[in-house]
């Protein structure tokens, strides 16, 4: 784990700098209805708040162990993902990007802190929470103030790159883990639709772009983790 952490710093520090792409906030779809200009990108983030709020209301009411405050981080950051988001999408630029990325970056650093508790050490995820949740937080600000996206890719990275490392590496304490490669599956989805925004608009004749489809995805990859948590059973252990 320390090798797959160390090893992609060090690979990203070894590329050249690299900023914001402008074209990046020129969405395929800037329909207007009620007023809302971007209506579906802007919209779209319901969903955000919707499973957030959900995945509070489960993190708080039942016992997660040492772990609960990474969780309560995740959906935390979805929840205000949907202003965020909405927000950017309302007059996209790079000044109003920075509250968008600013609470994915505590939704993907809770994950991490997360997993790592879960899966290695309860006192190792609840030791890195503080010191990950200003690692994330500090890399968009680097991105907003240098222009320079490294370290922002690299915290949305590892959290991915966790996911089959721990599971494969080490017995799982849970129950329905699998859904969490489901989360992974949703999630390459939402990125294959932000990439191909007006090919994707284009193709639904209209209905849909693929900026707004990766919002849904991404909801429902945070959805998947939420019925984890909700339907998981602790395992028995050898020796118990």
């Amino acid at each position: 784990m320390v090798a797959i952490v160390a090893g992609s710093l060090a690979l990203m520090l070894s590329l050249q700098p690299f900023g914001q792409d402008p074209t990046y906030h020129d969405f395929g779809d800037r329909r207007t209805f009620f007023g809302i200009p971007n209506f579906f990108d802007v919209t779209s983030n319901l969903a955000f708040l919707l499973v957030g709020i959900a995945g509070l209301r489960t993190c708080l009411g039942n016992g997660l162990d040492r772990s609960r405050n990474a969780w309560v981080a995740l959906f935390a950051g979805v929840t205000l993902v949907s202003v965020g988001s909405a927000y950017y999408h309302w007059d996209p630029s790079n000044q109003t990007l920075l509250w968008d990325r600013l609470p994915i970056t505590i939704s993907f650093m809770g994950l991490l802190a997360a997993l790592l508790g879960e899966y290695i050490d309860e006192r190792l995820g609840t030791l890195l929470l503080v010191p990950a949740l200003i690692l994330g937080v500090a890399s968009v600000v680097y991105w907003h103030r240098f222009d320079d996206l490294r370290f922002y890719v690299w915290v949305q990275l590892i959290p991915l790159l966790t996911i089959p490392v721990a599971m494969a590496l080490y017995r799982a304490r849970y129950s329905h883990r699998w859904l969490l490669l489901v989360a992974l599956g949703w999630y390459a989805l939402a990125k294959l639709s932000e990439a191909n925004d007006g090919q994707i608009l284009a193709l639904s004749q209209g209905v849909i772009s693929g900026h707004t489809l990766k919002h849904l995805l991404s909801a429902l990859a945070c959805f998947a983790v939420l019925l984890m948590l909700q339907r998981r059973k602790l395992l028995a252990t050898k020796g118990t």
